[in-house]
């Protein structure tokens, strides 16, 4: 049987922020307005949190009344029939699910986990991953897609990288026969809206608090104003599209914490505009990669992106460089990454 069959796919959600409600809420809430999920049938058999509670009913979490909850009360209520203590690695080995929804926070210091293991779990179970998590791909990429591939699953990661943006889907799909010799771009959102209102003569923790009541920016905004967040999607990228076997701890890496509004607008007054840079490149046989703050001149690729925008450019053997450019994105971009993925699923592949 496959995840086309009219029965529903049963997917296990781990981590219930912003993200993972937003996708819950285009599913269970406002489906009908989009045509194109129709045939998309899920059921969530089990959400787990660190913080809001979890739930578990093999036979279909009522996801708008968890919704409703996380609303009113700010978790889920104890008082639920699915309410459950159940951590997330519990979860992973002992319910009945087809795919595992990893949407936990990415951990660079733990060096991926417990993310890492979940996903390491559900595959060797045989059980397909969806994760808007940086950390499994920038930390075994090649080890998880090979226990995938042996275990006849997919593990799937679109929303790890400029949101929504089909990028993966793209170089899988559209460059075929082509050899990624470089990628590059401005991938971290806060760091490229605080130095955009940097230039403005706002302060840089002024725009941290922007950033944050906008809802892009973490509550700890450490790993985005000092290149980790971007040093973990270059290496993703490095790794999918380039056959590394990279960590963040391999990428040669600053951030912005210490640019001052000075900084930013000497650039502009010199026809430039400061940028932290994404870069992996081919060196002999292997692959470097490295996050760097720079200047770029007002007439490149790079310059026109502001605030939360972000923008990859792809150097290949065959075609010319060229670019991919989002422009304001929200978590709907986010959640549209991960319901790409599970309409991937659904496209054909063997159930567990």
């Amino acid at each position: 049987m496959s995840l086309n069959d009219s029965r529903k796919t049963r997917a296990l959600f781990l981590g219930f922020g912003n993200v993972g409600r937003e996708v819950a809420k285009i599913l269970f809430e406002e489906k009908q307005n989009y045509p194109k999920l129709k045939d998309l049938n899920i059921s969530i058999v089990g959400i787990i949190t660190k913080s809001h509670g979890s739930l578990v009913n093999q036979s279909g979490v009522d996801v708008p009344k968890a919704l409703r909850d996380i609303r009113d009360l700010g978790r889920f209520s104890p008082s639920s029939p699915e309410f459950v203590a159940l951590s997330g690695i519990e979860a992973v080995r002992q319910l009945d699910y087809d795919a595992l929804v990893e949407l936990t926070t990415l951990s660079i210091e733990e060096r991926g986990e417990p993310a890492l293991s979940h996903v390491r779990e559900a595959l060797g179970r045989g059980r397909h991953v969806v994760t808007a998590n940086k950390a499994p791909a920038a930390f075994a990429y090649q080890e998880l897609q090979d226990l995938a591939r042996n275990r006849g699953v997919k593990f799937l990661h679109e929303s790890t990288v400029m949101d929504g943006t089909p990028v993966f889907n793209l170089a899988k799909s559209g460059l075929k026969g082509c050899t990624i010799r470089g990628v590059s771009g401005v991938l971290n959102s806060t760091t490229n809206f605080v130095l955009s209102r940097m230039e403005q003569g706002e302060s840089l923790e002024a725009s941290v608090k922007v950033a944050q009541k906008e809802g892009f920016a973490e509550a700890d905004p450490s790993h985005d104003l000092e290149g980790w967040d971007a040093a973990a999607k270059i290496t993703v990228l490095a790794n999918a599209l380039m056959g590394a076997s990279l960590t963040p701890f391999d990428v040669d890496r600053n951030g912005i914490s210490l640019v001052t509004v000075e900084d930013a607008q000497k650039a502009i007054r010199s026809g430039k505009r400061l940028k932290l840079i994404c870069k992996a490149w081919r060196e002999d046989n292997t692959v470097k990669a490295r996050v760097c703050l720079e200047e770029v001149e007002q007439g490149h690729p790079f310059a026109p992106i502001r605030e939360s925008g972000s923008i990859l450019m792809i150097e290949t053997d065959l075609l010319a460089p060229f670019v991919i450019t989002e422009t304001d994105p929200t978590l709907r971009d986010t959640a549209y990454g991960v319901i790409n993925d599970l309409l991937d699923l659904s496209a054909g592949e063997n159930l567990p």
